[in-house]
């Protein structure tokens, strides 16, 4: 008995997919939530939020930022835990599942995920260093320190500056540095290998212990001498900075959107391994809440600390340093170092903050692997565990660069084109999920020069408003040009749309101007928020429309604004920045936006070139009229002859309803003899 590929037209456009094998689900709903607020909490809640407070008049800061949260991360946040759930893949097949033309975005952003890993891990290694060398027989920590020794301890020791040439170059390896590189590499081999319910379980520790750690730290800074007058400095309030500093806005932005681990793939490739039909809106309100709820927090023990460290030196906070590694490796260690048992109290301090940092780094590695073992046309006969000791033991050479004596140099201008780069591919992602969605049956329906014009129309006039902004000289002249540039163009382009509508209707297009204008603004992307909420539970109308219409421009702005961006010497920090020199530096982080641009514009232009990552198994159906499924045929018997004729018995296939938003679809023979053919979960 042999098997036969039956043709089945169904009566509506749905074509299912082959019969996929179970993909691996994490433990418990609070594994996902321990590993996604796990990768969302690292160094910055630690070192960048309090400052960005401190410097941007206290609680006024929490303004800009909330607003920031609600209206651009956490929809994002959404969007990319829905998409997750929906196709139950990782970032490059859940935008090849929008348009195949689109897995340059998921591709984009795990390049950046994997490229930032390489020096993020060096960060922990440096912290690995400085908490081993606090059991030396010379331990730096074991006198009085102050502040300032302390960071030139940090930097030229640990990180080993000090032998950096004349003109920033570097000139050897910190072998020790490299050696525990490949430590903290090991540890996220061991935390990625097993898979995601080992992984889940991990996180209980690496996450879970730096929140007591931080609360320990809390509860003994507060009862410090000062704390009081470092807590007011935190939270004093002065709204006249969201006026006269305008930078607030996108530094709020900016700290909400890479403080959330969006657009790099990874919360993708975490919800991928979630039931299906788990709520993603809420799954992305606790991980959000959780994160920013950690950085006030940390606020408080921060500046509680400093407070103390400003009394005992007789220095106001604003003289101490207390942002970035200045803060981390100075005047943090150096306070616990005043208190008994100080020692301790440092190494402490350091174990938290290898914790926080491993948990982030083991989650950009997630994310690129998820997408590898998607790719099962090339991944089919290699194990996840090889997969994930190659691409790790190939990001531990990589980071070797930022183990020489100038890598704290590679490492911040790296960083910056990095971060530089993933506003735009977060304006992709949204581009992507609210106007591409459904794309084809959008100008099936209005036509392509309807479509094209009303696309044209709003981000054309977006981009003239930025030009504006950011190239008029005059300030205030500047922010009246750009809204009137804005005004002047969408109002032509819409005319011209409603034009173009019009001569549509009077051709004989089925349709009135106002229905054809409701399913030019809003069917592609109601289109998408009920699909995926008959999957992944009720997501708000409001969601959709923020996709689509608010944070898409929002982000081509600040994009626009990091572009036009000037150094103290005049020159654009675009090809300058911080002063370094073009070789190596600017050349390396150009050459990282560069790379993620040639990924999104190659799979724009020839998506053949990376059809090896399409998933051959998707919960998904495909738009298509024809189901093809592999049946064992039941051979009809001739009343005549007796005999067996080469004729099939028919196959019938019925439609099955399992649970909300899955159905199965099961083959069966009139005889009932025929075996099952295909059991396909769709949405």
């Amino acid at each position: 008995m042999t098997k036969l590929d039956v043709a089945v037209e169904t009566a509506g456009d749905v074509a299912l997919p082959s019969s996929p094998k179970i993909r691996e689900r994490w433990s418990s709903r609070t594994a996902f939530y321990f590993a996604a607020i796990g990768s969302a909490v690292g160094f910055g809640n630690i070192w960048r939020f309090p400052s960005l407070v401190y410097e941007y008049g206290g609680g006024a800061f929490f303004i800009p930022y909330i607003l920031a949260l609600v209206f651009i991360g956490l929809p994002i946040l959404v969007l990319e835990i829905a998409l997750g759930q929906y196709y139950e893949s990782g970032d490059v097949e859940v935008f090849g599942g929008i348009h195949r033309r689109l897995r340059g975005v998921g591709l984009s952003s795990i390049a950046c995920g994997y490229m930032l890993v390489t020096y993020y891990s060096m960060l922990i290694a440096w912290v690995t260093n400085a908490f081993f060398d606090t059991f030396g027989k010379e331990n730096f920590w074991g006198g009085e320190v102050t502040g300032s020794e302390a960071n030139d301890y940090f930097v030229d020791e640990v990180i080993g500056t000090g032998t950096v040439g004349d003109n920033m170059e570097p000139t050897r390896l910190v072998w020790k540095n490299v050696g525990y590189s490949f430590l903290v590499w090991i540890v996220v081999y061991l935390c990625v290998a097993f898979g995601v319910k080992v992984t889940g379980r991990i996180t209980y520790f690496t996450m879970g212990f730096p929140v007591v750690l931080l609360f320990i730290m809390l509860g003994r800074a507060v009862t410090l001498e000062g704390a009081s007058e470092g807590i007011d400095q935190y939270l004093n309030t002065d709204l006249s900075v969201l006026t006269e500093k305008p930078e607030i806005w996108p530094k709020a932005v900016a700290q909400i959107f890479f403080s959330l681990s969006i657009c790099f793939g990874i919360m993708t490739a975490y919800a991928s391994h979630q039931p299906r039909n788990s709520p993603a809106v809420m799954n992305a309100c606790v991980i959000a809440i959780s994160n920013s709820a950690f950085s006030f927090v940390s606020g408080f023990a921060v500046f509680a600390t400093l407070g103390y460290l400003s009394n005992i030196e007789d220095k106001s906070i604003s003289e101490l340093n207390f942002s970035g590694f200045g803060l981390v490796f100075g005047s943090f260690p150096v306070a616990l170092g005043t208190l008994p048992g100080g020692e301790h109290w440092i190494r402490l301090f350091f174990v938290m903050l290898f914790l926080l940092g491993i948990d982030s780094a083991f989650s950009f590695l997630e994310a690129f692997l998820v997408c590898l073992q998607d790719a099962s046309s090339v991944m089919a006969n290699i194990k996840p565990k090889t997969t994930c000791f190659i691409i790790t033991m190939a990001a531990w050479l990589c980071s070797t660069l930022y183990a020489t004596d100038a890598g704290l140099f590679f490492l911040d201008t790296v960083d910056y084109y990095i971060n530089f780069v993933m506003i735009l591919v977060g304006f992709f992602q949204c581009f992507a999920a609210g106007w591409v969605y459904n794309f084809s049956e959008q100008i099936d329906n209005l036509g392509s020069p309807i479509v094209f014009s009303f696309i044209a129309t709003y981000f054309g006039s977006t981009i003239l408003a930025c030009i504006l902004w950011f190239s008029v000289p005059d300030a205030s002249a500047a922010l009246w040009a750009g809204f009137v540039g804005f005004a002047l163009f969408f109002c032509i382009g819409m005319a011209f749309t409603l034009y173009l509508i019009k001569l549509q209707i009077n051709a004989g297009a089925f349709g009135t101007i106002r229905t054809m204008l409701h399913d030019l603004l809003f069917r592609n992307m109601i289109d998408l928020k009920d699909d995926l909420s008959v999957v992944v539970g009720r997501i708000p109308l409001a969601w959709a429309v923020l996709i689509k219409f608010v944070i898409p421009p929002v982000l081509l702005a600040l994009f626009s604004l990091g572009c036009a961006a000037k150094t103290s010497s005049g020159q654009t920090e675009f090809g300058h920045y911080g002063g370094y020199p073009g070789l190596p530096y600017q050349l390396l982080g150009i050459l990282t936006v560069v790379f993620a641009g040639f990924l999104f514009f190659s799979s724009l232009i020839m998506p053949r070139l990376y059809d090896a990552f399409e998933k051959s198994e998707s919960p998904v159906p495909t738009k298509d009229v024809t189901l093809r499924a592999s049946a064992t045929p039941v051979w009809r018997k001739s009343n005549e002859t007796s005999e067996v004729t080469d004729e099939p018995a028919d196959v019938n296939y019925t439609l099955e309803q399992t649970s909300p938003g899955e159905q199965a679809w099961t083959p069966k023979a009139p005889d009932d003899k025929a075996e099952q053919a295909v059991a396909e979960d769709v949405a």
